[in-house]
C-alpha cells in the first residue's frame, strides 16, 4: 500500500461541470470551510485569521508526532578481517532509514521537481495545486487529483504508517489503511492543518528527508535507501545517477504502476502498449522523463545531464530482499536461533508480539557470534555426509560448536534445507522449520537421546564424590543389580534391567578409567550403584543439562546411559564446559546490538558460572584425553588435523538409532550426530554411499574439528588431582591348582581384572591354573593373568638312598638315566644313590635325561 501521490483525471461534460460548479457555490459551510482552507495556508503563515471557517479551521489539531519509522533489522556474522557479512534481514517494510547527507541531491531535486516545485516556497500547503485539485475531485466530479505538497503526502504516510503498525490483522490493516486515505474533505482539512504545524516546526530539509525515508516505492519497499538497493543492484541512495533517482521518484506518484519489479504488466505494472506490442516500463519512463523535464525547468539540472538522462534506458538490476531466515541459506538455522533468542527475551519487549514488532520494525543491527569459517565447515561435512533425505530412514543430522567460556555459539547447520513456507514443506522432507540442534522453545524438536556422551556426568559425580579414576568396579553383566541410591525418591530397584556392553561378552572388573575410554556400559551401571541417582541428575545440571522440551529431567539406571532427550547444543555446551575447567556458560548468539541511531542494546548474558569444580573437570579431561587417544573416539581423533589437546565421548542408543560424537579443544567444542527423526532404523545396518551411518560422525566432527583448530588452536588440559587417580594395593589371590572358571571368580572377587595367559608346561592336570602373573600383591584394577596346564610334565621322584638297580628300575620308562660316581667315606653309603639331577619333586618332561650320583667309597 502506498499513500503517496494521486493519477490523472477524466473530463465531465460542459454542462455536467456547470452543474457541478454551480452546486459547490451553494454547498453547505462544509464546503465553505474547504474553499477558505483553500486560501488559510497563505492566511496562517502572515497571521491573517479571520472569518469562522478559518477560526474553524485553526483549532484542527496542528501537532503531528512523528515515531520512528519502522525500520528493518539486519543480521550479520563478522568475518575473521572485521568486515560483515548480512545473514538475513526481518522487516514489515524494507526499510533502512539513512541521513540528509546519504541521499543523492539528484533524488532531493527529482522528489521536488516531480511532486512539489514549489516546496520551497510555500507553508506546508501549495494553494495553486490544492485549488486546482480540490475544483476537479470535488466540484467537477472527476477523478481523485493529488494536489498535495510534499509535506501533507509526509503527513499523510506518517498516519497511514501509525495505522497500519497499530493494527494486529490483515483485517485491521487494510480498514486503517482506507481511513487514512479516505478522500473526504475532513481528512483533507485535518492533513492540511498538520502539515501547517510540521512546516512550523521542522525545516524544509528535515520534511524532505523524512518523506524520502517513509515513501513507498512498490510491494514492501519502503524509503530511498531501500529502493535504490532494490531496484538498482545494492546502489546506495547516497550514490545514485540522475536517471535512476529520477526513475525511483517516478514510483512515488503511483508505487503499483510504476515500480520497476513487474516491467511485463500492463494492468498493474510499468509497461505499456504500443502498437499492439507490450514496450517495458513505457509508462515509469514517461513519468521519469517528465520529473526529468521539470528538473530541467527548475535548474536543477544542466541541459548536457538532461540530454544524456533522458536518452538513457531504464535498466533495474534487481536485488531482491527477504524477511526472514531463508537468505542465511547454509546458516538459517543459527539465524532462526537468533530469531528465538530475540523472541524469548524480556530484554526485548514484555511480550512476544512486542518482540516480533521490535525485530520486524526497530532497525536493529544484530552481530552474532557466528564464525563463516566454521559454520562453512559444518554445512560442508553435512553435505557431503548425511543425505537430505532417504527411501528407508527419516534421517537426521547435525552439527553444533560452541567457544568454551564464553557460551558463544560459532557454527549450527542441520541436514535439512530450513523454510517456513508451507508449499515447500509439502513437498518433502528435504524442508523443515524444526531445528534439530536447540531446545522446543527455541525453534527446535523435543530432543534426542544423547546415548553414551551421557555418561560424562556420572563420571563427573564419580570423581565428585572422591572415588579414583583408577578404583574398580564389578562391572560384569548381571540381570538383578539390586537397588540404587536415590535420595530425591529412595532406593529403587529395576527389575529385569540388564544393559549389555557394545562389544559383547559379559563385563568384567574394571577400572572407572576403563569403563570411560571403552565406554563399558555395565561399568557405567556398576559405578552409579556406588552413588546417588538423584545426586548424578544434580551433577548433569550444574552442567547447563535440561531437557529439551522443558519437562523435568529425569533420573534412573537407565539414564545414566544417556536416555533424557536433549539438545545437541545442549550437550555441545555441557562439553564446553569440561574444556573450560567447570565454567559453564547458557548458549549465546548475540555479540552486539545497535538501534538506528547508534546507540547499544545489551543483549542476553551467557551468565557464565564456575558451577563445576576444576579438580572434576581435570580428572574428567584426563579420562576423556584417553577416550581419543585409545578409546571408542579414536577414530575421530586421528582425522582430525592439525593435532591439538582434545576431549571427547561418543554415544550410540539402543539399536544404534542414534550416533554421536561430542568433544573439544580448550578453545571449541563441538557436537554432532547422525539420528532418526522418527522411526526405527538401526544406522549400523543403514548406508550412504557405501559407509555406514554410524560412522559418518566421525568423518564430520573431524571435518570440523580440523578447521577450529587451525584457526584457535588449543591448550593443554590441567593435569589431574593425585586422588583422582590414586591406586588400592590388595594381594592376588593364590589360585595355583583351581580351575581357570574358579579362578576367574577368586582374582575378580578380589577386585582385579582377569585375563587368560594360556597353557604351559606343568606336572599339574591339564586345565589346572599353574600360576599368575603378577603374583603376591598388585595394584587393584589391574589385570591379572592366569596361565594353565598343558599336563606335558612329570614330578621327578625323589631316588635318594635307593640302591642303584632300584632307582634306574624307577626311572626306567620315564627318563634315560646317567649315572656318576659320588665318593663318599660311609660304607654303607657305597652303591646307594646319594643325588639326581634334576632333584626331586622337579617338573620335568618325560623322555629327558636325569643323572644320578653313586655312592663310591673314597
Amino acid at each position: 500500500m502506498s499513500a503517496n501521490g494521486g493519477g490523472a483525471s477524466h473530463r465531465p461534460s460542459p454542462l455536467g461541470a456547470l452543474g457541478g460548479f454551480l452546486g459547490f457555490v451553494a454547498v453547505s459551510a462544509g464546503a465553505a470551510v474547504l474553499v477558505t482552507a483553500a486560501v488559510t495556508p497563505a492566511l496562517a503563515v502572515s497571521g491573517m485569521a479571520a472569518t469562522s471557517g478559518i477560526n474553524m479551521f485553526e483549532n484542527l489539531p496542528s501537532y503531528l508526532e512523528i515515531d520512528e519509522l519502522a525500520q528493518k533489522t539486519d543480521v550479520f556474522a563478522t568475518r575473521s578481517d572485521g568486515t560483515t557479512q548480512l545473514l538475513a534481514s526481518f522487516f514489515d517494510q524494507d526499510r533502512e532509514e539513512v541521513t540528509w547527507e546519504n541521499i543523492s541531491q539528484y533524488a532531493k531535486d527529482a522528489a521536488v521537481a516531480g511532486e512539489d516545485p514549489r516546496f520551497f516556497e510555500h507553508g506546508g500547503i501549495d494553494v495553486q495545486g490544492t485549488a486546482r485539485a480540490m475544483l476537479t475531485t470535488y466540484v467537477l466530479k472527476g477523478d481523485t487529483q493529488g494536489g498535495s505538497s510534499i509535506t501533507q503526502q509526509y503527513v499523510k504516510n506518517v498516519l497511514v504508517q501509525k495505522a497500519e503498525l497499530e493494527a494486529k490483522t490483515e483485517e485491521e490493516k487494510e480498514a486503517a489503511y482506507a481511513e487514512a486515505t479516505d478522500p473526504t474533505p475532513d481528512r483533507k482539512l485535518k492533513e492540511m492543518r498538520l502539515a501547517i504545524g510540521l512546516e512550523k516546526k521542522y525545516s524544509k530539509d528535515d520534511i524532505l528527508k523524512g518523506y524520502l525515508n517513509i515513501a513507498g516505492f512498490g510491494g514492501r519497499v519502503y524509503g530511498i535507501q531501500a529502493a535504490s538497493q532494490y531496484y538498482f543492484g545494492g546502489v546506495p541512495a547516497k550514490d545514485l545517477k540522475l536517471e535512476q533517482a529520477a526513475a525511483l521518484l517516478a514510483i512515488v506518484n503511483n508505487p503499483e504502476k510504476f515500480r520497476l519489479d513487474k516491467p511485463d504488466s500492463e494492468t498493474n505494472g510499468a509497461a505499456t502498449k504500443v502498437k499492439g506490442k507490450v514496450v517495458p516500463y513505457a509508462a515509469t519512463k514517461e513519468r521519469r522523463d517528465y520529473i526529468l523535464d521539470s528538473m530541467l525547468k527548475y535548474k536543477k539540472i544542466t541541459k548536457e545531464e538532461y540530454d544524456a538522462a533522458i536518452k538513457t534506458p531504464i535498466a533495474p538490476a534487481i536485488k531482491t530482499p527477504s524477511t526472514g531466515c531463508s537468505t542465511a541459506k547454509d546458516a538459517a538455522f543459527f539465524c532462526d536461533y537468533v530469531y528465538w533468542t530475540v523472541m524469548n527475551n524480556e530484554a526485548f519487549g514484555k511480550t512476544q508480539e512486542d518482540r516480533k514488532k521490535l525485530l520486524s520494525r526497530g532497525g536493529l543491527d544484530i552481530y552474532t557470534t557466528l564464525d563463516l569459517d566454521l559454520q562453512h565447515a559444518a554445512a560442508d561435512a553435512l553435505y557431503r555426509f548425511v543425505p537430505q533425505s532417504d527411501p528407508n530412514i527419516d534421517v537426521g543430522g547435525t552439527a553444533v560448536s560452541v567457544q568454551p567460556g564464553t557460551g558463544r555459539v560459532l557454527a549450527m547447520s542441520q541436514n535439512k534445507s530450513f523454510s517456513n513456507d508451507s508449499e515447500e514443506l509439502a513437498k518433502g522432507n528435504n524442508f523443515t522449520a524444526v531445528n534439530y540442534n536447540t531446545d522446543l522453545e527455541y525453534g527446535g524438536s523435543s530432543g534426542f537421546q544423547p546415548g553414551s556422551t551421557y555418561k560424562i556426568f556420572t563420571l563427573a559425580e564419580w570423581i565428585k564424590e572422591g572415588h579414583s579414576l583408577n578404583e574398580v568396579v564389578d562391572a560384569r553383566r548381571r540381570s538383578d543389580w539390586g537397588s540404587f541410591n536415590d535420595s530425591c525418591n529412595g532406593p529403587q530397584s529395576y527389575p529385569g534391567f540388564s544393559p549389555v556392553n557394545d562389544e559383547g561378552g559379559n563385563g568384567g572388573v574394571w577400572t572407572a578409567l576403563k569403563n570411560t575410554y571403552d565406554s563399558e556400559n555395565t561399568g557405567f551401571i556398576a559405578m552409579a550403584k556406588k552413588l546417588d541417582l538423584c545426586a548424578i541428575g544434580a551433577t548433569a545440571k550444574t552442567f547447563g543439562i535440561h531437557r529439551a522440551d522443558g519437562t523435568e529431567l529425569l533420573h534412573s539406571a537407565a539414564t545414566v546411559l544417556g536416555t533424557n532427550e536433549i539438545a545437541p547444543l545442549t550437550m555441545a555446551e555441557a562439553f564446553a564446559g569440561v574444556a573450560a575447567n567447570g565454567t559453564v556458560c547458557k548458549p549465546i548468539v548475540i555479540d552486539k546490538i545497535v538501534k538506528h541511531d547508534g546507540t547499544a542494546l545489551t543483549p542476553p548474558s551467557a551468565e557464565c558460572a564456575q558451577t563445576v569444580d576444576p579438580k572434576v573437570t581435570a580428572a574428567m579431561a584426563y579420562a576423556m584425553q584417553r577416550v581419543m587417544s585409545q578409546g571408542t573416539g579414536g577414530q575421530s581423533n586421528r582425522a582430525t588435523y592439525p593435532q591439538v589437546p582434545m576431549i571427547g565421548k561418543t554415544g550410540t542408543t539402543d539399536n544404534a538409532e542414534a550416533t554421536w560424537m561430542s568433544g573439544a579443544s580448550t578453545k571449541v567444542a563441538t557436537t554432532v550426530g547422525v539420528f532418526n527423526v522418527t522411526g526405527h532404523v538401526n544406522l549400523r545396518n543403514t548406508f550412504f554411499n557405501s559407509t555406514q551411518a554410524a560412522v559418518i560422525r566421525h568423518q564430520m566432527w573431524p571435518a570440523i574439528m580440523s578447521v577450529a583448530n587451525a584457526k584457535y588452536g588449543g591448550d593443554g588440559f590441567p593435569d589431574a588431582d593425585p586422588s583422582s587417580l590414586r591406586t588400592f594395593s590388595a594381594a592376588v589371590p593364590d589360585v595355583r591348582g583351581k580351575s581357570l572358571e574358579e579362578a576367574q571368580d577368586l582374582i575378580e572377587d578380589a577386585g582385579f581384572g582377569f585375563a587368560k595367559g594360556g597353557a604351559q608346561d606343568s606336572e599339574l592336570p591339564a586345565g589346572q591354573v599353574t600360576s599368575t602373573n603378577p603374583s603376591g600383591n598388585a595394584p587393584r584394577g589391574s589385570v591379572i593373568t592366569a596361565y594353565t596346564s598343558n599336563g606335558a610334565m612329570v614330578l621327578m621322584p625323589d631316588v635318594v638312598g635307593l640302591s642303584e638297580a632300584d632307582a634306574k628300575n624307577q626311572l626306567k620308562g620315564t627318563f634315560s638315566v646317567k649315572t656318576v660316581n659320588v665318593a663318599v667315606s660311609d660304607p654303607g653309603k657305597v652303591g646307594l644313590v646319594q643325588s639326581s639331577d634334576p632333584g626331586a619333586g622337579a617338573a620335568v618332561k618325560p623322555g629327558s635325561q636325569v643323572t644320578i650320583g653313586i655312592g663310591k667309597a673314597g
